[in-house]
């Protein structure tokens, strides 16, 4: 299992995006991400190309000690979870690829897993279920969409509040039966992944977080905790608790691989 050798903190890997900026085809991930794992879990992120070149994830999940499923601008494409496409909706083929073997592949090894926004519906769909290409359209809330019109600041704002599932583990950490979130997308839950545990709803119904059930830390949410680190008590929390599950999961790996060259 390898390390940060200058710090000592465990490997986190960040699944890309990929996209065109003019005429370049780049492979990357918002900084507020990097700087949240960084300052607030305690580990050193490691990017992930999104690409259908890989055949192959074991090197990748041999290689971190957790995963980081971002958002992203684009959206799940709709075969993916045996949906219905929508015309011009932007999506990333490449993305998708790489997130769900990742992710199935970390379920398998009890791998420590965050996935936010985009990150929460792969999570869905990665374990059986369905999405709504567009929420609005099917009935819920206005509060869940993103205005482009709007200053970045202004964008990432509270938008509605999310009751927390008793004893869950986001009420837990946040030692509150709700909380506001900052929640931004176009599509949404559908039909709810068997193996997934509900840990979080909006007023409208609607799944804003879950969880792996049985697994030790594979968590989704819907909002975004990153942009809220230096003054939401529940995103620092969940970024805490995610730095030390994969610093659990790296001392556990750690003593399998000493015992087995002793």
């Amino acid at each position: 299992m390898m390390i940060d050798a200058r710090l000592g903190r465990p490997l986190v890997g960040v699944v890309c995006d990929r996209f065109f900026a003019g005429e370049h085809d780049l492979h990357s991930a918002k900084h507020s991400y990097v700087h949240a794992l960084m300052t607030g879990a305690n580990v050193s992120p490691v990017l992930i190309p999104a690409t259908r070149g890989i055949e192959t994830f074991d090197s990748y999940l041999d290689a971190v000690s957790g995963l980081l499923f971002p958002g992203g601008a684009s959206n799940l494409e709709a075969h993916r979870y045996g949906g219905d496409a929508i015309d011009g909706m932007l999506v990333d083929p490449d993305r998708d690829h790489v997130a769900l073997a990742l992710m199935r592949g970390a379920a398998g090894r009890g791998m420590p897993m965050l996935a936010i926004c985009r990150g929460f519906q792969e999570m869905n769909v990665a374990f059986g279920g369905k999405l709504h290409a567009d929420i609005h359209a099917s009935g819920h809330s206005a509060d869940h969409l993103e205005d482009l019109s709007e200053d970045l600041h202004t964008r990432y704002r509270y938008r509605h509040e999310v009751e927390l599932t008793p004893a869950g583990m986001l009420s837990t950490l946040a030692n509150a039966p709700r909380v506001r979130v900052n929640s931004l997308h176009r599509q949404g839950v559908a039909s709810f992944a068997p193996g997934l545990v509900v840990e979080a709803r909006a007023a409208d119904g609607l799944i804003e977080a879950c969880r792996l059930d049985g697994h030790a830390f594979a968590l989704g949410v819907q909002w975004h905790p990153e942009v809220m680190l230096e003054h939401d008590a529940l995103s620092r929390a969940l970024f805490e608790a995610f730095g030390a599950s994969c610093r659990r999961y790296r001392h556990a790996s750690d003593q399998a691989d000493a015992h087995q060259k002793a």
